[in-house]
Parts: structure tokens; C-alpha cells; sequence
């Protein structure tokens, strides 16, 4: 069976901030989807620390409302990551868009209300997963921005690029970019089993496409190479601003972690 057929499990969190280590979540969403049938889990907590105007701007969930409205955190993180753990247990990959950080955070929630790693709740190693992110750069790794003020590989971008809808009044809201990435994943997926002469035109143009290499995979291959190019993803980066003049963002000692889908735990979390 190809990556692209059989049930799967997108997942998106919504938080306090970038920080994988150290913010919360505000929302999440687990989502099974089963051939036509699709069984959505939401989630709103109380993060128990302010919501930054930054992340509420994003969002749109304010502090008063997340107080008022959220499920206490500990029992929720714990749902959340039950649910998670469900459909690893089942074989069912998770899909979503750079979901090294959602699922970091999710592991330090877990650490933080003292329910151990996320990989501990498991009872395995959390795999497979789909990463629209890696895969975007990876099978189009040299396309053109759309925006010169939109990120190149941000959902929203990633969306418009594969003709997938896009709403920005309910984008950021857990269920509607959980669904994004998994449309998202399913064009990847059925651009690569196409004949050449299937494929569009903004495919066929673009020299470096490299879409053949998803081709005939199964999830656990798909898994395993998107391990690697996430690595070599972080290493170019990291190179780059090692080499960039600090007037660009350059810093020479700049460290990307190009641990995917989980990040190593440090030595503590904050509390």
C-alpha cells in the first residue's frame, strides 16, 4: 500500500508562542479520517500562563477566554496525547505541517503535568508521520515564493501553491490547518503516481521537481527518508546563516536541530 491511501490522522495545535520547550497549548485538533468518513477531536485549554497578544493575533484565543472556556491543562494535554497515541498504536500516520514542533511541544506538556514523553504514552516510537513541510521542500525545493511578504513554506503558501482552499478567517484555527495539510499530503501523493503526461503544467515547468521520489513508498519508507531530508534541510540552513553577513540575519554560530518529527528533551522543562 502507497502513503497516500488508508487512514490517517491529521493534527495541528494552536499555542502561546514559538518556543517548543516552553509554550503551551491553547488548542488542538485530532482528526481520523477513514475513507469518506472524518471524526474530528477539538480541544480548547486554559494554558495556565498569559497568551501573548502575538500568539492571540494568530489565533485569535485571548487569556480571558482561554480562562473561561479552556479545559484544565493537565487533564487536557493528557487527551490530547492519548489521542495521538491512539493512532500511532493503530499504524495511522499523522499528517500535518511541520509537525516537529507540534509534537515537541506536545512531549514537553507531557513532561511539564508529569505524564512522561510523549514517545513514553506511545509506548513506541511516534511514526509514521506525513510532514508537509519537509516534503514541500523537498519535491519543490527551488520553487518561486508567491508573496514577497508571505513565507515560502508556511501553510498558507503550501495551500496555494498544491490548489488547495484556503479561508484566512478560519485558517489558524487547529481544524481547518489539520485538514489543509492532509488535502495538502493527498496532492503530493497523487502528483507523484501520475504518468508525465498527467502531470500539470507549473509541475512539468519546474526543472528541479522532484515529485518521483515519493513514488510507490510505503509509510514506513516515507517516514524513514523524511528523517533524512530533514537533516539535510537543517544543515542548509544552519550553513547559510553561517555564512550570511550579519546585516541578512547571518550569525556564525547559529544551530538548527534537524531532529524530526521529535526533538531531544532537555534537561528540564519549565514549570
Amino acid at each position: 500500500m502507497t502513503w497516500i491511501r488508508g487512514p490517517r490522522c491529521p493534527f495541528d495545535l494552536e499555542t502561546t508562542g514559538i518556543d517548543p520547550d516552553n509554550d503551551r497549548i491553547v488548542t488542538a485538533a485530532v482528526i481520523h479520517i477513514d475513507g469518506s468518513t472524518v471524526t474530528p477531536r477539538t480541544w480548547m485549554l486554559d494554558p495556565g500562563v498569559e497568551i501573548p497578544e502575538g500568539a492571540t493575533a494568530v489565533h485569535g484565543i485571548t487569556t480571558a477566554q482561554a480562562q473561561q472556556d479552556g479545559a484544565d491543562a493537565a487533564q487536557g494535554v493528557e487527551e490530547i496525547a492519548t489521542a495521538v497515541a491512539e493512532a500511532v498504536t493503530a499504524g495511522m500516520p499523522l499528517v500535518g505541517h511541520n509537525l516537529a514542533y507540534d509534537l515537541t511541544l506536545l512531549d514537553r506538556e507531557c513532561r511539564r503535568y508529569g505524564l512522561g514523553g510523549l514517545e513514553d504514552i506511545c509506548g513506541r516510537p511516534v511514526r509514521p508521520v506525513i510532514d508537509t513541510r519537509i516534503l514541500d521542500q523537498h519535491v519543490l525545493p527551488r520553487r518561486k515564493r508567491v508573496s514577497p511578504t508571505q513565507g515560502a513554506r508556511v501553510l498558507k503558501t503550501v495551500a496555494q501553491v498544491f490548489g488547495v482552499a484556503w479561508d484566512d478567517e478560519a485558517a489558524h484555527g487547529c481544524e481547518f490547518d489539520a485538514m489543509v495539510s492532509a488535502r495538502v499530503a493527498w496532492w503530493m501523493g497523487e502528483l507523484a503516481h501520475r504518468t508525465l503526461e498527467g502531470l500539470p503544467t507549473w509541475v512539468l515547468s519546474d526543472r528541479y521537481a522532484r515529485f518521483g521520489e515519493l513514488r510507490g513508498l510505503n509509510l514506513d519508507e516515507l517516514h524513514d527518508r523524511q528523517v533524512a531530508w530533514a537533516a539535510e534541510q537543517a544543515a542548509s540552513l544552519q550553513a547559510w546563516f553561517r555564512s550570511a553577513p550579519a546585516d541578512r540575519g547571518g550569525d556564525p554560530e547559529k544551530v538548527i536541530d534537524g531532529s524530526w518529527p521529535l526533538r531531544p528533551s532537555p534537561m528540564a522543562v519549565t514549570v
